[in-house]
């Protein structure tokens, strides 16, 4: 544990309350994608099937546990309680694209040929991935309110300061989680643009809109 981890926790334990507010406040999921939502629930799933049979601390157990209960409650807002707002014609993000890839790759690049290791695997690739059908949804609407963007940018800090936490773990641990990092930076990558125009419009009171695809 370092100051990094903890802050990229605190950061995207922010991002799901943020959006579970917006939800909640709003009674509305207008410009949310729930595939990407789909993606990360999976992503907590698979990543912490080893919640019931390896014990680290109680910090780590309540943190898996209130991922997985945000997760699974943002699911269930979009496509239960208030599906009729589920803006469904704007989230057409073909998820095959992403999942086919991911489970390949979790099968050819990973540490152990073992089921907990090879579901560990994906969930690392898939997150690396999860946000684009976010992002997607963002450039066909062409804008996006407020505070999903504020969910964006801390989600897409959470993944930078992971970053920061690899780098100090190598520093003073001699530690290097290859799957790990790449595919942080990975994720990392694809929101550099989205930090550009939350910067220079959201910070300044702007709505964040993007150019409509032709």
């Amino acid at each position: 544990m370092n100051v990094f981890r903890i802050l990229g926790d605190l950061s995207h334990l922010l991002a799901m309350i943020l959006l579970l507010g917006k939800i909640w406040r709003s009674k509305c999921c207008a410009g949310i994608s729930g595939k990407s939502q789909i993606l990360f629930a999976l992503v907590f799933t698979t990543r912490y099937l080893d919640l019931f049979t390896n014990f680290i601390s109680i910090y780590n157990t309540v943190m898996k546990m209130v991922f997985l209960l945000c997760a699974y409650v943002t699911v269930y807002m979009i496509y239960g309680k208030f599906r009729k707002t589920f803006d469904s014609e704007n989230d057409t993000f073909r998820l095959e694209f992403l999942l086919v890839p991911v489970i390949g790759l979790s099968f050819l690049e990973n540490y152990s040929f073992t089921p907990l290791e090879i579901l560990w695997t994906f969930s690392i690739y898939l997150e690396s991935v999860a946000i684009l059908p976010q992002l997607f949804m963002i450039s066909k609407t062409g804008e996006a309110e407020t505070i999903t963007t504020h969910y964006l940018f801390f989600l897409g800090l959470y993944r930078a300061l992971y970053l920061a936490n690899w780098i100090r773990r190598y520093q003073t641990e001699n530690f290097y989680d290859q799957i790990a990092v790449v595919s942080g930076v990975v994720q990392t990558i694809f929101y550099c643009d989205f930090f550009y125009l939350y910067v220079t419009k959201v910070l300044k009171g702007k709505k964040l809109s993007l150019p409509m695809p032709i």
